[in-house]
């Protein structure tokens, strides 16, 4: 079917209406071929096909792009100059369309402040409940907190040393926006003189007009005073703090100035303890974001940058004269015997002898006082070094401060930037030691419901988090101050656990989530709002979901459905597929091939479709076979990779062994424990023994089997580049052969133009205006960064000299616009070029345009262009790849195309590790990893691990029940 027609009779469902409907003639944009579609709304609608086909097209850069636009466009005038003119795309007409939300595959905020709880703004509801019905708890005795009054606080203060500089406080104003100009003139009229204005003391009369727009601290000056003993002292700090509680109603700071430090001590009037007088419960002080409640140590991020001993001692079987400490290991390795008469030398040798320490046994064996003298200097005595130069001589006593401190010190005092390089690659960023990664103030921390804090709360997997909520009792008044919050705050959970999010914490880092995971948190936002009558449009939501969880997920998005929302899923799964309403089969090819509607209607229409290729799989009569043949494994006598002891995240110190020179599957349901298992144990303990790597290697006691590979590759998700000056034809590098030959062609011979000519990133032959990004970036004032299209060179990257130099017609820039499929037919006789694109087009990305803008690629297709890459180098045998969700983006068909390319890695004698859900994959591998048997602190335990036929016949394992059906149909 080359073209839906446009007549209603053909493509509209019996008894709907016009304004049931979203029609759509004529669309252009991208590969689309003038497509005329009327999707039904109010429906869960899948767009499906094989990888790039045109689904994205139409879903995002049409749909989306155009009410996106419209929705611009009915902004003010005054609005609208901050958005720019958005692009319409291309199509001919287009009615019914709501306003629309899309719900992609971009990854969580990069801000390290950014968590699960903050995303979902659960945290904030949390802050509320805490700050209103929390039981205040000393930090220091852990009784509840009790009144206080001025004068145990003149006690608290009279005890700072003397001396001291005393500055006493009444707080007016906090975070207030205003000018607050009645305030500040009340104040000179009551006869003050000097105030606090966010933080600068400064005269009454000469603090400026305030900015109305902006938050502002206003604290009354009411005394400054010198902290001494006497009577006389005591009298007039007590008037001074009973008249700063009484501007500050029951609040005031005192500034403690010292020499070195300026701190202030916030004081309350109602709530004291130990002689410490606690703030006024209020939601600031919970958030880690605000000076009121962050740990002043970490400023509220939980971790600190610190010099980390694994990576100084990376190899604890030497010895410290064999070069174990290894920014000492030059030393010992040019100075073995005989002393050289250095200050180095003299230094070690008073290590050595005077402390008592042992070079010559290795590091792990030597006593852990010797270990925390070397590293620490905790009650190291003074050493005493004699020393001799060419003129004089002498003794000289000094305290050796241990090494992470001495490292640490010099790196906080260079200015010199390759040196701060340098002392980089041995730290890392460890959990903050004074507020041990609960982000807070221990004062805040304090605070307890149901002798729980806030942060111990957010620790725990969200699933535990609604089991402690459904057991929380409360008195008759608590439950009327918290009722809507609560109301709130287990709606927002059950969304959570609802699309397979159960096993996060609330503490989760923004950044580590992947792309599926924050999709799926911006689907249950979306599902809290209540929204109806708007379009969603989401890209693959089932990315990363074991098939337990994804009915999950389909019942949120029939719910999503059934409160009066249209849903438009671009999805390859087989189960969504089937439970949708309509599904519209894009096709028949990618790129150039596709950009047609094959087949459209209900799934059960689209299974009986002679032209629909997801029809046929769905229907079983093509379908991805199982192998065969599987390899033989053993994992006793053959060889194998064995961890021991992995405990880090939720792993229960599990014992596993990986089989070499086979296709192995780590499965399980999400949060199992497979990323941490694979991705921050394997790994990292991989490229540190093959390649020196500096990478953390999570907890386990050892792993055996890594001298039997020589390189392993980790072909991850990240982007390819971040800058749209990075596309896949030069991460392939197939742009350089592409440039050697244009550099040979007689016109560019005649012109004298060179290899360098062709490139986008030299002057010469690029666009100069954009030099050669062929985009522009626009910065925006409160959005995002856009690029635009060169207006020299419309996105061309090169210059008009340089494009006059063609092969069959073709610029070199036109080469850039080519699909990796017809830039294989330009150059089917020049076999390097061929083979790199023959790798492009075996793991699905025959669609894929050589100057495509890595911004703009997807993680699995920037993972598949890695692939590619590695493919395309020569094969050296004994390889270990690691692939993480590999079917990411990829329709049946090219589920079978990716397969073949892993088991032809592995028949060169390589070995194939992917972490994957998806079953037809799982079912070709000759060796399953199941991990489980939940998600959370219920997993991180091998549930089962065998061939795929041993996993189905394994009752414990939950892979394995879904996994039996699969084998059976192929059978």
């Amino acid at each position: 079917m080359s073209r839906i027609k446009s007549k209603a009779k053909t493509r509209r469902q019996p008894g709907t209406r016009l304004d049931q409907e979203i029609v759509i003639r004529g669309a252009a944009e991208h590969n689309l071929k003038a497509v005329d579609i009327v999707i039904p709304k109010n429906k869960l609608v899948v767009f499906t096909g094989v990888s790039g086909s045109g689904k994205s097209s139409l879903a995002f850069d049409t749909i989306f792009a155009e009410g996106q636009r419209r929705y611009v466009e009915s902004l003010s005038s005054y609005a609208r100059q901050f958005l720019g003119q958005m692009e319409k795309p291309k199509y001919e007409m287009m009615r019914g369309l709501s306003p629309t939300i899309a719900i992609e595959q971009k990854a969580a905020s990069k801000n390290p402040r950014s968590t699960v709880g903050t995303i979902t703004e659960i945290f904030d509801y949390l802050r509320v409940l805490y700050a209103r019905i929390g039981v205040q708890t000393c930090h220091r005795c852990g009784k509840d907190v009790g009144r206080g009054d001025a004068q145990s606080i003149v006690s608290q203060l009279a005890k700072l040393p003397e001396k001291d500089r005393l500055l006493i406080l009444a707080p007016l104003v906090q975070h207030r926006k205003g000018e607050h100009k009645d305030l500040l003139e009340e104040m000179r009229r009551e006869g003050f003189q000097r105030v606090r204005v966010n933080g600068v003391v400064s005269k009454l009369e000469d603090v400026q007009t305030l900015a109305k727009h902006k938050k502002h601290n206003i604290d009354l000056v009411i005394d400054r005073l010198q902290l001494a003993s006497g009577s006389a002292f005591l009298t007039r700090l007590t008037d001074s703090v009973e008249q700063a509680l009484e501007y500050g109603k029951g609040q005031m700071i005192a500034v403690h100035e010292s020499k070195k430090t300026s701190q202030d001590i916030w004081l309350s009037e109602s709530r004291s303890c130990c002689g410490h007088a606690f703030a006024e419960l209020d939601p600031p002080l919970f958030s880690f974001n605000s000076p009121q409640g962050m740990c002043p140590s970490c400023n509220g991020l939980g971790t600190v940058l610190a010099m980390d001993v694994d990576k100084l001692i990376p190899d604890p079987e030497l010895s410290i004269r064999e070069g174990a400490i290894i920014v000492w290991r030059n030393y010992f390795l040019n100075h073995q015997e005989q002393s050289d008469g250095s200050w180095t030398h003299e230094k070690f040798h008073a290590i050595e002898h005077q402390l008592g320490v042992d070079f010559d046994t290795p590091w792990k064996k030597l006593p852990e006082k010797q270990k925390q003298l070397v590293l620490y200097g905790k009650g190291a005595p003074e050493l005493t070094v004699q020393w001799e130069g060419d003129k004089s001589s002498g003794t000289w006593t000094f305290t050796f401060e241990g090494l992470l401190p001495t490292y640490m010190r010099r790196y906080l005092k260079t200015k010199s930037e390759s040196m701060k390089s340098w002392y980089q690659k041995y730290m890392s960023t460890k959990a903050c030691e004074q507020c041990h990664g609960q982000r807070l103030k221990e004062e805040v921390l304090a605070v307890k419901l149901n002798h729980v804090s806030i942060m111990q709360l957010c620790d725990l997997a969200i699933e535990d988090i609604i089991g402690w909520f459904d057991q929380l009792v409360l008195n008759q008044q608590q439950e009327i101050i918290a009722g809507e919050l609560l109301k709130e705050i287990k709606s927002r959970l059950h969304f959570l656990q609802n699309v397979g999010l159960n096993y996060l914490s609330l503490n989760r880092y923004g950044p580590s989530l992947s792309g599926g995971e924050a999709q799926r948190i911006r689907l249950a936002s979306q599902i809290g709002s209540e929204l109806t009558g708007v379009l969603y449009i989401l890209d693959e939501p089932s990315i990363g979901l074991h098939q337990r969880d994804n009915r999950k997920l389909i019942q949120t998005l029939h719910h999503l459905r059934d409160i009066g929302n249209s849903v438009i899923v671009v999805e390859h799964d087989q189960e969504t597929i089937e439970a949708s309403d309509w599904v519209a089969d894009f096709g028949p090819g990618a790129g150039v091939q596709g950009g047609e509607i094959v087949a459209f209607g209900t799934p059960k229409q689209i299974k009986s479709a002679k032209n629909s290729l997801t029809g046929q799989y769905l229907r079983g009569k093509k379908s991805i076979p199982c192998p065969e043949v599987r390899r033989s494994v053993s994992v006793r006598k053959g060889p194998c990779i064995s961890i021991k002891k992995a405990r880090e995240n939720n792993l229960k110190q599990i014992n596993v062994s990986i089989p070499l020179g086979v296709f192995t599957a780590v499965a399980g349901v999400s949060g199992a424990g497979k990323s941490t298992l694979i991705n921050q144990i394997l790994y990292p303990a991989m490229a540190r023994h093959l390649y020196n790597s500096q990478e953390a290697v999570g907890k386990h006691d050892s792993i055996e089997g890594l001298e039997q590979i020589n390189k392993v590759i980790n072909i991850d998700q990240k982007p390819i580049g971040r800058t749209p000056r990075s596309n896949p034809a030069t991460y392939t590098k197939v742009f350089d052969l592409i440039r050697d030959f244009y550099a040979q062609l007689p016109e560019a011979k005649l012109r004298g133009f060179r290899k360098g000519r062709f490139s986008f990133n030299v002057k010469g032959g690029r666009c100069e205006h954009c030099q050669g990004d062929g985009s522009i970036k626009v910065e925006m004032h409160f959005l995002a960064d856009v690029f635009v299209p060169c207006e020299v060179c419309h996105g061309r990257r090169f210059n008009d000299a340089t494009c006059e130099v063609r092969y069959k017609g073709h610029s070199i820039a036109d080469v850039l616009d080519l699909t990796t499929y017809e830039a294989r037919q330009l150059f089917a006789n020049h076999p390097k070029i061929v083979m790199i694109l023959d790798t492009l087009i075996d793991v699905g990305l025959s669609y894929l345009k050589l100057g495509q803008a890595a911004t703009t690629l997807s993680g699995g297709e920037a993972q598949r262009i890695k692939l590619a890459r590695e493919l395309a180098k020569r094969e050296t045998g004994s390889t270990f790849y690691i692939l993480d969700e590999p079917t990411t983006g990829l329709h049946f068909e090219d589920i079978a195309h990716l397969l073949l390319v892993l088991q032809r890695l592995v028949d060169a004698g390589n070995t194939v590790l992917v972490i994957e859900h998806n079953l037809d994959v799982i079912k070709c591998a000759d060796w399953v990893i199941d991990m489980g048997p939940e998600g959370g602190a219920l997993g991180g335990k091998v549930v089962a691990s065998g061939t795929p036929e041993q996993i189905a016949r394994n009752k414990k394992s939950v892979t394995g029940a879904y996994l039996q059906g699969v084998l059976t149909q192929s059978t």
